[in-house]
């Protein structure tokens, strides 16, 4: 039976769905907030010299990217850094995560380290492992897998021991070993969790290459900021702000991808599609063993 509420909601849905499309929603606030920023730098109520106007850093962007090529080679060097330090950080919390879920002696041994490194201010750490890894990429990485770490390894530890009871009881009932019931109850029903904290940790190893970057580096995007603030170009050190924003994204939408892609079940609209794609193949395979009359 339909109430008065989903007759309203119905009806909303339907309104907005004739009204202006979410994405030119987005680009008119979007545009909006550009516009205030360029009449607050235009009409004096801020100084160019603390915030450089829009046209200045789109100028700026094009002569760092286009004209002279100078960003791409730092983006690079900060890209493999965050890649390489999120892939080892990552590899090290699921890793610990599984082992701690598999051996109770295990958890209850590396329990109080992996809570005095949470504990630990990671930034204070840096100057440490620049010290121990010297100047190059190695400790970029280090920072950024270290503070990219304990998110991937909480998360995949709540997940694997978030374990239904019932359906615990009938894997043991069937005398499921261990490995049958960790591979096909316990990690099917962790990848959600397990996913968000991958998604956490890619943003967080990008703060960590930048933080190893602005401690001591001689290539990245970290190092083109600290360079143009310091000599006071900040259209230049705003334009590779935006690039650190666009990796950011980039590296997010890739692991909501891989989240999609990966946990598709918890995803209305690709269980859908799965479904019909299923019944699609199931009427063809049902025509062609039909027998012709």
């Amino acid at each position: 039976m339909t109430t008065e509420a989903d007759t309203g909601l119905a009806a909303e849905d339907e309104t907005q769905s004739r009204g202006i499309p979410h994405w030119a929603q987005h680009l008119l606030v979007f545009s909006i907030f550009i516009g205030i920023w360029e009449a607050a730098v235009q009409f004096n109520w801020v100084s160019a010299l603390i915030l450089p106007s829009p046209f200045a850093v789109v100028v700026a962007w094009w002569d760092l990217s286009i004209s002279r090529g100078l960003i791409w080679s730092h983006f690079g060097v900060t890209l493999t850094e965050v890649l390489v330090g999120f892939s080892v950080g990552a590899s090290f919390g699921v890793t610990i995560a599984v082992l701690s879920v598999l051996s109770a002696t295990f958890r209850r041994l590396v329990s109080p380290y992996m809570v005095a490194l949470q504990v630990t201010p990671r930034i204070a750490i840096a100057p440490i492992i620049v010290a121990w890894l010297g100047f190059g990429m190695e400790p970029k990485m280090a920072i950024a897998a270290i503070i990219c770490f304990f998110p991937i390894f909480i998360n995949s530890l709540t997940g694997l021991m978030q374990v239904d009871e019932e359906s615990l009881e009938m894997f043991k009932s069937m005398r499921a070993s261990r490995w049958l019931i960790f591979r096909h109850l316990q990690l099917p029903g962790a990848m959600p969790v397990i996913m968000a904290g991958f998604k956490t940790g890619i943003s967080l190893a990008l703060i960590g290459a930048i933080v190893g970057e602005f401690v001591s580096a001689s290539e990245g995007l970290g190092v083109l900021i600290q360079r143009f603030s310091f000599q006071l170009q900040l259209p230049q050190a705003f334009a590779c702000l935006i690039m650190l924003t666009v990796m950011g994204l980039l590296l997010y939408g890739t692991a909501t991808f891989a989240d999609r892609q990966i946990v598709f079940w918890r995803h209305e609209d690709l269980m859908t599609k799965i479904s019909r794609r299923m019944r699609a193949r199931h009427a063809g395979l049902l025509k062609a063993m039909k027998p012709a009359e």
